[in-house]
């Protein structure tokens, strides 16, 4: 049974792009997979934060996850900070890796150009990302594109310390998400829906109400002309309507195509099928959302089962690097 890591960093509002490339395929498969699912709140320590903000959506992203169909009895689950052997494997993966590689990082490079103070965790959390992977010997790390060099910058990082100090961890791959992980702002068709956006006018947020979902997609940017086809390149605007059709109903963009002759028509069942898919996700979450107590012993108890885990690699790692045992 295959072993999979997916992490969340509290930023931004997850949206329906989380939920349908990340967080449906967590459920669909957690029964079938070794599964471990944690929220990154020290990735969001990288740039400029509130403290206070940090905690509530870290708070609101584990609560979100569960009301989705997370299942802390078939994975495991927690808040990344809660393992203090994250932060420990950190350094001992910082000693083995180079500065070129982490300032070679795309994202590093995007976010400084947008900074005047860089924080120096911005330069190294991907070595952190590196070890939340090879903490938890992790064979398939489902990400987007955007994120296929750091899942590569882990497995060399993996496999240089292998070589210099024996067998120590699993070497992982990347898994790309298909068609959902291409899910883009309803605002601006040819950006990808973001949770961290200057402007939420299109972003289908999970915790959105259902007439706020649907005044979003009602309000829709398309193309010009009037004929429903999917075609991305042409016809970004209704092709990503009908990608998140497709999405939420398990057909096929070009076949959905087929039976709308107008965008109001289309736009219409798009709004339908979200409210579906999402508005059942708000509603468990406002349950959940009442007892925040029960929502932190789940919390504690995956921290408790990760640590279990976790102690066993960073000692492995600090007997191969060569630290004196204690």
């Amino acid at each position: 049974m295959p072993r999979r890591i997916t992490g969340f960093t509290p930023s931004g509002d997850l949206h329906l792009g989380n939920y349908l490339a990340a967080i449906r395929p967590i459920i669909d498969q957690q029964a079938s997979t070794d599964t471990v699912v944690f929220i990154s709140d020290l990735h969001a320590l990288t740039l400029e934060h509130d403290p206070a903000d940090v905690r509530r959506r870290t708070l609101e992203f584990a609560t979100l996850l569960l009301a989705a169909g997370v299942d802390p009895a078939a994975c495991l689950f927690l808040v990344q900070s809660h393992a203090p052997e994250h932060a420990e494997l950190h350094y001992l993966l910082e000693s083995t890796t180079g500065y070129g590689e982490a300032q070679r990082m795309i994202q590093f490079k995007e976010k400084t150009a947008r900074q005047q103070h860089v924080r120096l965790s911005l330069l190294t959390y991907p070595v952190l990302m590196a070890a939340d992977i090879l903490l938890y010997d992790a064979d398939e790390v489902p990400v987007g594109e955007d994120q296929s060099q750091h899942v590569e910058l882990a497995r060399d990082i993996a496999s240089r310390f292998n070589a210099r100090y024996g067998q120590t961890f699993n070497v992982p791959r990347a898994v790309n998400p298909p068609v959902a992980g291409r899910i883009m702002d309803l605002a601006a068709p040819n950006d990808k829906m973001s949770k961290s956006a200057p402007s939420t006018s299109g972003t289908l947020r999970l915790l959105d109400e259902p007439k706020v979902l649907r005044r979003k997609v009602m309000r829709a940017v398309t193309d010009t002309g009037s004929e429903v086809v999917y075609d991305p390149e042409r016809k970004p605007g209704v092709s990503n309507l009908l990608a998140i059709l497709a999405e939420c109903t398990g057909d096929a963009p070009r076949r959905l195509a087929e039976k709308f002759d107008r965008y109001g028509e289309l736009k219409e069942a798009v709004a339908d099928a979200v409210i579906a898919t999402a508005a059942p996700v708000r509603e468990r979450y406002v349950d959940l959302a009442a007892d925040p107590g029960h929502v932190g012993s789940m919390l504690r108890a995956g921290a408790e089962r990760a640590r279990e885990r976790a102690i066993d690699t960073v000692r492995r790692a600090k007997d191969a690097i060569g630290l004196l045992p204690v």
